[in-house]
């Protein structure tokens, strides 16, 4: 028992190198031109767990290994990661938190466990601007995450111009999940990949991988698992999610007014 939440037993430290080494081998197959992109549907997830520190069920940062990784061994010079677990990606955060090379990008309900993630958290003084944190109020749903996307995720990417994106995919932030508390729909979360592919592919190449962290309900789970993965195969939906900001202007208020010198939103 490492924390209140994340127990282990004999095996999982072997689960856990496997899970970080599939994450690895996922970005050299799509940075090789294998795969167009991918998904990793593995287990412990990762973005809780900091450098040295294993929490909330994660043991290793599967994505900041993958991100260390691609900046390490394919020479890149952006990467941009992107969360939308109901979850703040506090590891991820702190592992990069001084890094000019990776762009943090988190949606998450706040305040909520872990307890990080507000506004004001922006990175250090080489990085000032690289973490960007979009804290969503409870009750939050398709309307409102999609609207996140629309007026902060993809005007950042378009600045930033990432080589490769790398996505936590939680799903916890769907309406039925127990442990969470928004209220996004299979919808929302087709709407969000799509957001997150039209990145990949304006600025990557399409270089676009996905790696699994929470999800508590199984057939939500099950469900919004494989709306995603039908949008990274190339499925299309018939027509477009209208845009509706919902309950969101403030939130975008306040990321415009403190990330002001960094980034135009």
């Amino acid at each position: 028992m490492l924390d209140p939440d994340t127990f282990t037993s004999p095996d999982s430290y072997d689960c856990a190198l496997l899970a970080a080494g599939s994450a690895i081998d996922a970005v050299d197959r799509v940075m090789n031109g294998e795969l167009d992109n991918a998904f990793v549907a593995a287990r412990p997830p990762g973005h809780h767990a900091e450098t040295n520190r294993a929490m909330g069920f994660c043991l290793f940062s599967n994505i900041a290994v993958a991100a260390a990784h691609a900046l390490e061994q394919h020479a890149l010079e952006r990467v941009m990661i992107i969360d939308w677990d109901v979850h703040h990606g506090n590891g991820t955060q702190e592992i990069f938190w001084n890094d000019r090379r990776v762009l943090f990008v988190s949606l998450h309900q706040f305040p909520f466990y872990p307890g990080t993630g507000s506004f004001e958290e922006m990175g250090g003084p080489d990085a000032t601007g690289m973490t960007l944190n979009i804290p969503m109020a409870a009750g939050f749903g398709d309307e409102e995450w999609i609207a996140a996307f629309r007026r902060v995720v993809a005007p950042v990417a378009d600045q930033f111009q990432p080589q490769l994106v790398l996505l936590s995919a939680g799903f916890d932030a769907h309406a039925d999940d127990p442990l969470g508390g928004q209220r996004v729909t299979e919808t929302g979360f087709a709407a969000m990949a799509d957001e997150v592919l039209a990145i990949a592919r304006a600025h990557a190449g399409g270089k676009l991988v996905a790696l699994l962290e929470g999800g508590y309900d199984i057939a939500a789970l099950e469900a919004s698992v494989e709306t995603v993965l039908r949008r990274m195969s190339g499925e299309r939906r018939d027509k477009e999610t209208p845009l509706s900001e919902g309950r969101f202007s403030p939130v975008h208020a306040m990321v415009r007014a403190v990330h002001a010198g960094t980034w135009k939103l």
